[in-house]
C-alpha cells in the first residue's frame, strides 16, 4: 500500500505538471516494451519500437530492471522541459548521489550472480560511462518515444485539463478525488495499492501530479524522500499510440484535416496557445480555426483576463466521439515499483 500524507500546506501546494515529462515517458515505456500486458494499447507500438532499436537496450536493462527499483536520477525534474534539458540534468548528477542510488540498485539485484559491468563503470565515475548512458537514452527515445510524441502529449494534456476542471469545481479535495480509480483520496491521505508498503510524508512541500502515457496500473513515486515529491499516474487510454496526426479520416473529410486536428486538440479544454501547441499550428491559425468551430456550435469559448478557454459543446463531443470510438481498457497490476520488487 502506498500512503501519501498531506497537511493543509500540502493541499495548497498540489499542482499538475504543465506538460508530459519526456524522461518519465522514456523510462516507463521501457517497462512497457518488455511486459506482455496491455497488449491492446501497446502491441503495435511495441512491435514498431523494437524494429528500430539496437544495442542501447542492454545498458538500459541494467539500469531499469523489469521489476524492482530503478534510480531516481534517471527521472530528474528537468525532464518536463524536454529531452536535452533532462539529459543535461542526468549528466550533472552528484557523484555521491549516483553511487548511493546505484548501490541500492545493486542491492536490489542481489538475486543476480553479478552486477553488470556497465553499472560498475558508471558508479566509478568519468565522462565515458555517462556519454554511453546519455547516448543510449537519446537513441531509445528517438526510436520509441519521438515518433509518438504528439499523441502522448495530447493524451497527457487532456488529462491535465480534466484535473484543472476538478480543481476549479471543488479545490484540491476535488482534484485529488478526481484521480484515476487506483488512487483513493481519504483526507488527509491519498492511498493506492502498491507492490510494497510505503508512506510518503509531504511535510508542507506540496505534490506535483505528473500524468503519464506509459505509466500503467499503479502510480509511481520517487524512492528518495528528500527529493521534491512527485506522483506519476496513468492517463486513461482510448487508443493505441500512433504516428498519425490526431483526427479520424471521416471527420477530416467533413471539416478539414487541420480543423479536425484542432477539434481533437481541445479534448477536455484548453487555451488558444495550448491548442496551437497540441495541434502543431501557429497561434493565429489555432485562433482562426477555433472561431470557425465556435460559430458551428462545436465548441464554447470563455474569456478570462487575457486568455480564453475553449471547451467542447455536446454537439462537438458527439461529433468527436463518433470519429474516435474509444476502447475502454481495464488497468492491471503493474510489474514494477520505485522502491522494491513485486512480491505478489
Amino acid at each position: 500500500m502506498l500512503r501519501i500524507h498531506f497537511t493543509g500546506n500540502d493541499l495548497a501546494g498540489v499542482r499538475t505538471a504543465a506538460r508530459p515529462d519526456v524522461l518519465w515517458e522514456t523510462i516507463l515505456s521501457f517497462h512497457r516494451l518488455r511486459d506482455r500486458r496491455g497488449s491492446v494499447v501497446y502491441r503495435e507500438w511495441r512491435s514498431a519500437a523494437r524494429s528500430r532499436l539496437g544495442g542501447e537496450t542492454r545498458l538500459l536493462a541494467a539500469l531499469v530492471p523489469s521489476r524492482g527499483y530503478f534510480p531516481d536520477f534517471l527521472t530528474p525534474a528537468e525532464g518536463v522541459h524536454g529531452l536535452d534539458e533532462g539529459l543535461q540534468a542526468i549528466r550533472a548528477t552528484d557523484a555521491g548521489r549516483l553511487r548511493g542510488e546505484l548501490s541500492l540498485l545493486a542491492a536490489d539485484r542481489s538475486g543476480a550472480r553479478t552486477v553488470p559491468h556497465s553499472l560498475r563503470a558508471l558508479a566509478d565515475g568519468g565522462a565515458e560511462p555517462f556519454d554511453r548512458l546519455v547516448g543510449a537514452l537519446r537513441s531509445y527515445h528517438r526510436a520509441a518515444i519521438e515518433p509518438y510524441w504528439p499523441h502522448i502529449r495530447a493524451r497527457v494534456e487532456a488529462d491535465r485539463a480534466r484535473r484543472g476542471r476538478a480543481l476549479l469545481d471543488g479545490g484540491a479535495d476535488e482534484l485529488l478525488a478526481s484521480l484515476p480509480p487506483m488512487l483513493r483520496w481519504r483526507a488527509p491521505v491519498l492511498e493506492a495499492d502498491y507492490p510494497v508498503d510505503r508512506d510518503v510524508h509531504l511535510d508542507g512541500r506540496g505534490l506535483l501530479l505528473q500524468p503519464s502515457y506509459f505509466c500503467r496500473g499503479t502510480p509511481v513515486v520517487l524512492r528518495d524522500p528528500e527529493l521534491p515529491p512527485v506522483l506519476v499516474y496513468p492517463v486513461t487510454h482510448g487508443e493505441a499510440p500512433t504516428v498519425r496526426e490526431p483526427g479520424g479520416s471521416s471527420l477530416a473529410k467533413l471539416v478539414g484535416q487541420t480543423r479536425s486536428t484542432v477539434l481533437h486538440a481541445i479534448g477536455d479544454g484548453g487555451t488558444t496557445s495550448e491548442l496551437a501547441r497540441r495541434a502543431g499550428v501557429s497561434l493565429a491559425s489555432a485562433s482562426q480555426h477555433a472561431g470557425v468551430l465556435r460559430e458551428a456550435g462545436l465548441i464554447a469559448t470563455l474569456r478570462h483576463g487575457n486568455a480564453v478557454l475553449h471547451t467542447l459543446t455536446p454537439l462537438g463531443a458527439a461529433l468527436l466521439g463518433g470519429a474516435q470510438r474509444p476502447v475502454e481498457l481495464r488497468c492491471h497490476t503493474a510489474s514494477y515499483a520505485r522502491n522494491g520488487p513485486v512480491t505478489s
